[in-house]
């Protein structure tokens, strides 16, 4: 397995190297005639310095600051003027000057290094031109002190460069690190929030990734959570209704034939009770499953529509609809009309004979508020915040349906982008209200 931290640890390694192989192929480069000529202490402002002192001092101070020289690089100086003539004695023997002669039309190599500088005085406008001859033993020498400090410098540079790059490693590895046991977590459904809590305070890339995932984990356990309720809750509200029919069928083969006629109304009451139930159960699989592209409603028709339904299927209850003309929106109309028809179902279920439920739809900012009330004793405060749930009923409604209309409801307006708020009206009954976001563009 090739990791990824051995990688971005080897680039950056390849970097440095190729940074210090220049650095240093640059060095080498730059160690030529102007290199010593410039860093060479017995070499270093000498043309200068003569020429001051010749036109201030004289010839002899001149060359005693050449023998001076001699004496402590062991550097030979000859200085020649425009017209090739020696201007001082200077401290190059005649005779080494004609056996360096010798050697060079031979093209051996000299025991010494031969390098000249002109220089033009600034008092005079006079040319000298100084011919320097370095031995090798000094000029190695020289080479090896001043590669002192370069060399330290550049030891010194890559071991903080291999600090710094190791850190940089790291701070990108470890996150990554986290990240791969969290999503290994996630797929054995052990996620932890706070696994990724310390990650997630980074102000940078990794920061925002963690507590993106985070969310993304939140809500996958959320989903996951929910799907095992469900399967337990639809296990236990199946099992009640098989149940009857089991014992209805137990009876039904004991008894004659007067009393078996007498059990078959309660067995096809059971199978509605279970056909209804399977019925609530997949629509709000398909709530979440639907994967069909939105479309313009009007929702005006829609509304209508749905009134007529409920009024047909309780006449005793009619329903007084109140709605805003021109409101549309963008969604699944089937999913809509069943959330709605949902809720006035559940409003006929508690909403006493001879009282209207109302049913209005109106433009709230961004939104369309549908909200539905009864007229019927409302529902305690303490049970508002678990309304909605899958099968979830209130103490003393056990009764009244499978407890799936209001979670279809709910599913579909989160659906759409928006919301259902569940709640008593403060002049008795009870509200419930779809909030569902406009569609873009929609005229005001």
């Amino acid at each position: 397995m090739r990791s990824l931290f051995w990688r971005i640890l080897a680039s950056f390694w390849l970097a440095i190297a190729l940074v210090a192989g220049l650095s240093i192929l640059l060095g080498h480069m730059l160690n030529q005639d102007t290199w010593i000529l410039s860093r060479h202490p017995g070499l270093n402002n000498l043309a200068q310095q003569w020429t001051e002192r010749f036109e201030t001092q004289g010839p002899d101070a001149a060359q005693e600051l050449l023998e001076r020289r001699k004496r402590r690089y062991h550097i030979d100086v000859q200085v020649l003027n425009e017209s090739g003539d020696p201007v001082v004695a200077g401290t190059f023997p005649r005779r080494a000057a004609a056996w360096e002669a010798r050697q060079g039309q031979g093209k051996e190599e000299l025991p010494w290094r031969r390098l000249t500088v002109e220089y033009t005085s600034p008092k005079t406008a006079e040319t000298y031109l100084l011919i320097y001859r370095i031995p090798h033993p000094e000029l190695d020498a020289w080479h090896r002190k001043s590669l002192i400090w370069p060399l330290s410098a550049l030891g010194i540079a890559l071991v903080v460069l291999t600090l710094f790059s190791l850190l940089v490693t790291l701070s990108i590895t470890r996150p990554l690190s986290r990240l791969r046991v969290a999503v290994h977590d996630l797929g054995q459904t052990t996620y932890q929030q706070n696994s990724l809590a310390q990650l997630a305070s980074r102000r940078d890339e990794f920061g925002v990734l963690a507590t993106d995932f985070n969310r993304m984990g939140a809500r996958l356990q959320s989903l996951i959570g929910s799907q095992r309720q469900l399967l337990r809750d639809v296990s236990h509200e199946l099992r009640s209704p098989l149940a009857r029919l089991r014992i209805a069928l137990a009876l039904a083969e004991r008894a004659g034939p007067e009393e078996r006629e007498k059990l078959w109304p309660r067995l096809t009451r059971e199978c509605d009770r279970l056909e209804s139930l399977i019925s609530e159960i997949l629509a709000l699989a398909r709530v979440d499953a639907d994967q069909a592209s939105a479309e313009h409603i009007e929702l005006n028709p829609l509304l209508n529509a749905v009134q007529k339904d409920a009024s047909l299927a309780a006449p005793e209850q009619p329903v007084q609809l109140n709605a805003e003309p021109g409101l549309s929106l963008s969604g699944w109309p089937t999913m809509i009309e069943r959330a709605i028809d949902n809720l006035l179902r559940n409003a006929q279920r508690f909403n006493p004979a001879g009282q209207p439920i109302e049913l209005t739809a109106i433009r709230n900012g961004e939104h369309i508020a549908i909200r539905v009330r009864d007229h019927g004793p409302g529902v305690a405060e303490e049970h508002l915040a678990q309304l909605g749930e899958p099968f979830f009923r209130a103490p003393g409604q056990t009764a009244a349906g499978h407890g799936l209309g209001l979670a279809i409801a709910r599913r579909a307006a989160e659906r759409h982008g928006g919301r259902l708020v569940l709640g008593n009206h403060p002049e008795g009954g009870f509200i419930a209200t779809l909030e569902l976001p406009l569609e873009p563009n929609a005229s005001l």
